[in-house]
């Protein structure tokens, strides 16, 4: 393996729209929600060790999971958990993992991407990764990987590219666009020329370093004259120091949206970000009435299209149901329309205002 290549994996979120069962103190990173045995942040750390040395993998998170991480991920070395001490968004995210990894080696070239996202075809995906990795190793590029929309989705970013190509596969980024109404989703499908952002990046440490500089000097700054700190004793207080001043912002606004050598490689590998449980029923095994059921005590009568996630041990009927999402965890159940499963972000706020932190 190429010990100039790493991997930043972005394990920060609380994935509230996954509650009841995803929750501030167990987001849905370290939660095995597609029934495989392994949570979706140990999937991705074991994708990565196909291509990126062992010690060479990253996982930036909040310094409150820290010890969940290393529960997950056993093998990683403390120095390789970044423990946020706020959230302010994936711009300081990223500017505090590429200043960590510089000070270990100038010429590393990254891959950035999010802990919970599913990937099917884990094959293409890492071929497009490695052709990723080899071109910005020898180009001052930002490159983005796309996903080939099959649906006008109203649920992503989208970015459109240029016909020429920089490189084999890769274009020259257009424009990007934020959450579309459907109307709008629907021209970028017919277009051809529009992917979905799947907020998987890659580039080497100077191209990014240097793209700080320019349009986020100050967060750069303040990255820059922690490097000495870090992997010290006076690491934590001066990151807190550092966020306290951080701009929340993302990477996307803040950087990728603004830079003049941004590219993108179009990937179809079966890729979701799991962002609602709508998206987990739309690529989860279903039964022959297009039920969708994790939990192993889970018994239907004349019900389908359901989206079921329930405890092992707990037995679960389903009688005359259609459409619903019925999802149970220790301390709360939720039943709701597949189609208002959006509502479910305010609905955590909601309960978190009446009953406090215990069921959110």
């Amino acid at each position: 393996m190429d010990s100039n290549m790493y991997a930043v994996i972005m394990a920060g979120g609380v994935g509230s729209r996954f509650w009841p069962v995803s929750t501030r103190n167990h987001p849905k990173q370290f939660i095995d929600i597609l029934g495989t045995g392994k949570s979706l942040i140990r999937q991705t750390y074991e994708r990565f060790l196909k291509l990126v040395p062992a010690e060479n993998i990253y996982v930036v998170t909040n310094k409150d999971y820290f010890d969940l991480v290393k529960k997950h991920i056993p093998e990683l070395a403390d120095a390789q958990i970044l423990g946020e001490p706020s959230a302010k968004n994936t711009a300081p995210c990223v500017a505090y993992a590429t200043h960590r990894i510089v000070k270990e080696n100038s010429n590393a070239n990254i891959i950035v991407a999010p802990s919970d996202h599913l990937i099917l075809d884990e094959q293409e995906f890492l071929r497009i990764v490695k052709e990723g990795l080899d071109y910005t190793a020898q180009n001052d590029s930002l490159l983005c990987i796309g996903i080939k929309p099959h649906r006008p989705d109203t649920g992503y970013g989208y970015i459109q590219f240029k016909e020429e190509e920089a490189a084999p596969s890769i274009h020259p980024v257009k424009t990007f666009t934020e959450k579309p109404d459907l109307a709008l989703a629907q021209t970028f499908l017919d277009s051809g020329d529009f992917l979905w952002n799947a907020g998987i990046f890659i580039w080497n440490a100077q191209s990014i370093i240097s793209a700080f500089q320019k349009l986020l000097p100050e967060m750069d700054v303040l990255f820059a004259d922690l490097e000495p700190m870090m992997g010290t004793d006076k690491e934590a207080e001066a990151l807190v120091n550092a966020y306290q001043l951080c701009t929340n912002i993302s990477i996307d606004y803040g950087i990728l949206e603004k830079a003049e050598n941004v590219t993108v490689y179009p990937g179809d590998f079966g890729w979701s970000d799991l962002g609602t449980w709508a998206s987990l029923y739309d690529v989860y095994p279903k039964d022959a009435e297009n039920n969708a059921v994790n939990g192993k005590r889970v018994q239907l009568y004349d019900s389908n299209s359901n989206m079921v996630c329930v405890p092992d041990d707990k037995l679960v009927v389903l009688n005359g149901i259609q459409d619903l999402i019925v999802v149970d965890s220790a301390k709360a159940l939720l039943i709701s329309r597949k189609d208002r499963e959006q509502d479910v972000k305010q609905i955590v706020t909601d309960t978190k205002l009446k009953y406090g932190e215990k069921y959110s």
